[in-house]
């Protein structure tokens, strides 16, 4: 009897553990908001709300003031798409690589290379964009517009290099998520793939990845989450000027647009600085709640 109460005062106390926990994490989400909410709206009535999302000029420190950041926003959609594009595919296939075809003393050897880079600061990915990515990328821009009077050098600070950088910072997140659900799938269902008369090949790519595509969802989720939330690295190596984001121009984030100039904001122009922030927020919320929504709908169909 006593060991029976020992065990229940135990498991409640987890329990309570648990719900305080729970709540806190609920908590913080709500003052979260509630703040971006707070300080970003204020900027869409003293502005307005098409001039700030779809306006082309961003000049806050001009005579006549514009704070149009639908550049901005391009920008950071297309180079996050971009790099998801460039980055799990490859990353994907690393997984399957260390999963399905490389032997243990391999895959051993790569998995930590993989997983260090997880743990390499973004400072760095960004300072290494900028020694060596851009000096490169501006020999192939002088390559492509030697000749051509309408085109601005940025000396390789570019929409490309933050797509390539960004690519590479996502990729162990997608590895590590995509390996560990394919591990996750039962052997019998490869053993039936390939009794059936199925090469490895296609047991890997009709079978196996499709039985854990629930969780190499996720992976892109957090990929995504991480592409988003970045701003040291992108500020380094992509040029911070506001223009139409071609591969070739130099380009501003909405993270980076915060990080450029919130130290020095004031008035109406910090104000439309937390706006960009919500904006920000509502993005990858957006993206969350619909990659989620895959992720269930994937897990529905396994």
């Amino acid at each position: 009897m006593k060991s029976r109460a020992k065990r229940n005062l135990v498991e409640a106390t987890a329990g309570y553990i648990f719900a305080i926990c729970a709540v806190i994490a609920i908590f913080a989400v709500c003052s979260i908001t509630a703040y971006m909410i707070t300080k970003g709206t204020p900027a869409f009535s003293t502005v307005g709300v098409s001039e700030l999302l779809f306006g082309m000029r961003w000049e806050p420190t001009a005579a006549k003031p514009a704070y149009g950041i639908f550049y901005i926003i391009i920008s950071s959609i297309l180079g996050t798409g971009g790099s998801i594009l460039l980055g799990v595919p490859v990353g994907l296939l690393t997984a399957v690589f260390l999963t399905e075809v490389a032997d243990k003393r391999l895959a051993a050897l790569v998995q930590p290379a993989v997983e260090l880079l997880a743990a390499i600061p973004s400072v760095i990915y960004g300072l290494l964009g900028l020694m060596i990515l851009n000096p490169a990328m501006y020999k192939l821009e002088k390559l492509i517009f030697t000749g051509s009077s309408g085109h601005q050098f940025t000396g390789g600070s570019n929409l490309l290099c933050a797509v390539i950088v960004l690519a590479i910072m996502i990729l162990p997140t997608v590895v590590n998520v995509s390996a560990s659900s394919i591990r996750a799938v039962p052997d019998e269902l490869r053993a039936a793939s390939l009794a059936l008369g199925a090469s490895k090949i296609q047991t890997i790519f009709k079978v196996t990845i499709p039985a854990a595509k629930s969780g190499i969802m996720t992976g892109v989720v957090l990929g995504i989450g991480r592409a988003l939330g970045e701003a040291m690295a992108i500020n380094m190596v992509a040029g911070g000027s506001v223009n139409f984001p071609l591969p070739f121009n130099s380009v501003r984030f909405l993270t980076t647009q915060l990080v450029s100039e919130m130290g020095y904001a004031e008035g109406t122009h910090r104000q439309v600085l937390f706006a960009v922030g919500l904006v920000l927020y509502i993005f990858i919320m957006l993206v969350n709640f619909a990659l989620q929504k895959m992720r269930k709908e994937a897990a529905g169909h396994e």
